[in-house]
């Protein structure tokens, strides 16, 4: 019986990796369940995730099912699409995930769903997991859970009682994206809303209620390349929903091809626009930059040739460099090289006396190759030839 359900499990899993979830990187999928349980052990796919807490974990990533009456034009599970299906009830999936649990395998779990029977129903299925593995057999490890469209209030909360992390695709920027990517999905009503909700229960509802008594951080993800949004569509959607919603991440899923698909020709979606994006939006969050700082071309996309901040940088700094004596936190963390723990550690030592050379600097984490170009230190600009170790300061 188990192995029967391993392998359901697998076959839930092997398209997981197109769902973006604290993904630190992907094992390969090749498992024969044939081989017993110990060499499932040692071959089944994980993603290693970092949590919100900076933890990294082995996460098991899957579906409550693979079926789905949906016909989103991108994914491998859309109705209609020949690929091999399976099905796991609430108290399977949950039983399984407690002996991964117990051999090591994952420590945490993302769990998702095809919508069949609605969105109401299929978010019933996902709650009842989430409700055996926490009430019946006293897991306490992470769980990220999908909110599916069209989730009621009630049931939003219920899973807010019991995860760690919630989440809720928007797919696309706005309704015109949405609407070519996933036809029959409802931007504002069946997506947008939960969001919304989300942070109502955040804000309103006494944490003593959640898991841990806190309410769990709440995320979203878009698919990129696939029907023409611009990096600033995307970008100031994301802004919306971390000042409306407090969205804690967004996630950027580069659209690759799959066959039998409506989108099967188009091409896949150049790498160095997904990090791009990723780096934009860490600048955003984490680092003082406004949207308006950011450099897009004119066609609202941007430069991938070129490290956001350090496009920034050349256009601010390279004529009023950064005393760094004198600079404050959001002066320093629009340095390339200096982010938010090396800004930290320089402020912490200048009330001990000036910083008077690189050595110093390098002691605080910052990596001078970077910065040079954007910094003085007490009132001169280091030097630095590209291949050299030595540095000299300029008189």
């Amino acid at each position: 019986m188990i192995m029967e359900i391993l392998d359901k499990l697998k076959r839930l899993s092997i398209n997981m990796p197109f769902e973006a979830a604290e993904d630190v990187r992907v094992s390969p999928i090749q498992v024969d369940c044939r081989d017993g349980i110990q060499r499932f052990k040692e071959r089944f796919p994980v993603t290693h995730a970092q949590l919100p807490n900076g933890k990294t974990i082995p996460l098991l990533k899957t579906m409550q099912t693979s079926v789905c009456e949906r016909d989103c034009n991108y994914c491998c599970f859309r109705a209609g699409r020949d690929t091999p299906r399976a099905n796991l009830t609430p108290d399977e999936l949950a039983s399984v995930v407690v002996k991964l649990s117990r051999a090591g395998i994952a420590k945490g779990i993302f769990l998702s769903s095809g919508i069949t029977g609605g969105g109401v129903r299929t978010q019933d299925r996902i709650i009842a997991t989430a409700e055996l593995l926490r009430k019946k057999y006293h897991y306490r490890e992470y769980i990220h859970l999908k909110i599916m469209p069209g989730a009621e209030k009630d049931q939003i909360l219920r899973a807010m009682q019991l995860a760690d992390r919630v989440s809720i695709n928007l797919e696309g920027p706005n309704e015109t994206s949405l609407s070519k990517l996933a036809p029959h999905k409802i931007f504002f009503n069946e997506l947008l809303k939960p969001l919304q909700m989300i942070e109502e229960i955040r804000k309103y509802y006494p944490p003593h209620l959640a898991w841990k008594n806190v309410w769990p951080s709440s995320c979203t993800q878009f698919v990129v390349g696939a029907v023409g949004e611009t990096d600033l569509d995307l970008l100031q959607t994301t802004v919306k929903l971390r000042s409306n919603f407090n969205i804690a991440k967004a996630y950027y899923s580069s659209f690759s091809p799959i066959i039998d698909t409506p989108f099967e020709n188009l091409p896949p979606v150049n790498a160095w626009r997904h990090h791009r994006l990723y780096q934009t939006f860490y600048l955003l969050r984490d680092y003082q930059f406004d949207l308006e700082d950011i450099q897009f071309n004119p066609s609202g996309n941007l430069n991938l040739e070129k490290d956001p901040k350090l496009a920034w940088a050349e256009s601010h700094l390279l004529e009023d460099p950064v005393e760094i004596n004198n600079a404050d936190y959001a002066q320093l963390l629009k340095i390339p090289g200096i982010g938010p723990v090396t800004a930290k550690n320089i402020l912490n030592i200048l009330p001990y006396g000036k910083i008077r050379d690189i050595n110093t600097l390098k002691q605080c984490g910052v990596p001078i190759s970077r910065a040079s170009r954007f910094i003085l230190i007490d009132g001169h600009q280091p030097a630095y030839q590209p291949g050299l170790l030595e540095w000299k300061t300029r008189n």
